[in-house]
């Protein structure tokens, strides 16, 4: 079974109204004594543990996530996968994927890590309409995504993603259509869509719920989801997840994959996940309190949880029926097997060898189709 290692990154120069992930402006850590070089020191401790507790076990996927990884500078990326590289070892054809975002990039940046082994690049675009990118709080100009992304390819990457959000209180159907030709015209091999989920806690549900914004429109998003499956497909772009396409099997994320797959990965980082062998465990939040655990010689969880058989079944239901390759039916007892045959007749599953697989129809009511295989009854 592939391993991956995923490392989280927790800085940010600015905080997205949108986001609800484990991140920190320098405001925010001042006076805790976190840092960029404590954070590093601190992970370097953690991979001891890993190794420790994982054995001789070749890397096969690393994702440097965030946060906002491309702050850190390609130097002290590359520090980062050396010291994965040094503990464990990168399996032959390893992928190894950043996020970046477009205002923290340069050709400099991207040559750096390519220098250092990355083969992949993540850039956060959301859109190419200046007031859609006012109301989700990102810093960078309009063109900037797109041309980072050019400038990833030109330091020798073949796999960039970007991403997109759609759904954002004011954007257009026509608006999103010109984010997809800009995301097009920048050559990418991969494109992740996601649907604008407005976050308890975050500044942007604050704004919907004073009414300064109106919240997401449900029938909106899926009509916009079309938008973006049909003009992908047409440009040659598949989806192979629900919410990602790529141009070929080569240019589709491993990393994530394995997260769909009930693979294994540690993931390094305060506020990180990992999971191995239907065990999961994730780490304190707090880079100030994840890096004093560990220099005290401590673990720096906060949790974990041992699988039930039950829940590993669950889960394996609810992420493969995401995929493109399908759901196998071996998974389905007879019960959900009918289940499966009246969503088949209904227009949301198509049967492909021993599997069944989403329907663009399915993909919109994707929930409920899980839903209701989970809770069938025999009859």
């Amino acid at each position: 079974m592939p391993f991956g290692v995923y490392v989280h990154v927790p800085f940010c120069a600015a905080r997205c109204g949108y986001c609800d992930f484990n991140t920190y402006t320098a405001s925010e850590l001042a006076g805790s004594g976190a840092s960029p070089d404590g954070w590093f020191d601190a992970v370097r401790r953690e991979l001891d543990r890993a190794v420790a507790t994982v054995g001789e076990r070749r890397v096969d996927t690393v994702f440097v996530g965030g946060g906002t990884p491309s702050l850190l500078g390609a130097e002290r990326l590359a520090g980062v996968l050396d010291a994965i590289r040094g503990a464990f070892g990168l399996a032959a054809g390893a992928e190894v994927t950043t996020e970046a975002n477009p205002e923290s990039t340069s050709p400099e940046f991207f040559a750096g890590l390519a220098d250092a082994g990355f083969t992949r690049v993540s850039l956060g675009m959301q859109s190419a309409a200046p007031h859609v990118l006012a109301v989700l709080d990102r810093r960078h100009t309009p063109g900037r995504a797109v041309e980072a992304a050019r400038e990833a390819r030109a330091a020798g990457f073949v796999h960039v993603n970007l991403d997109l959000i759609y759904a954002t209180p004011g954007e257009t159907d026509d608006d999103l259509r010109a984010s997809l030709d800009a995301v097009l015209d920048a050559g990418v091999d991969h494109v992740s869509a996601y649907a604008l989920i407005v976050e308890e806690g975050t500044a942007l549900a604050r704004r919907v719920a004073r009414g300064e914004l109106p919240a997401p429109d449900d029938d909106v998003a899926a009509r916009r989801y079309e938008i973006v499956d049909d003009r992908l497909a047409a440009a040659g772009l598949r989806w192979y997840e629900v919410s990602n396409w790529a141009a070929d099997e080569a240019a589709r994320c491993r990393h994530n994959l394995g997260y769909w797959l009930d693979g294994d990965w540690w993931g390094l980082g305060p506020g990180a996940h990992s999971h191995l062998a239907g065990v999961r465990w994730w780490n304190v939040k707090h880079p100030a309190r994840y890096a004093a655990m560990l220099a005290a010689g401590e673990a720096p969880e906060a949790g974990r949880e041992v699988l039930t058989a039950q829940e590993r079944h669950t889960e394996r239901v609810m992420l493969r029926l995401r995929l493109a390759s399908g759901l196998p039916l071996d998974l389905l007892d007879e019960p959900a097997r009918a289940v499966a045959d009246r969503a088949v007749a209904d227009g949301l599953l198509v049967r492909d060898a021993d599997a069944v697989v989403l329907t663009r129809a399915g993909r919109l009511l994707a929930d409920a189709v899980v839903r209701d295989l989970l809770t069938a009854v025999p009859a």
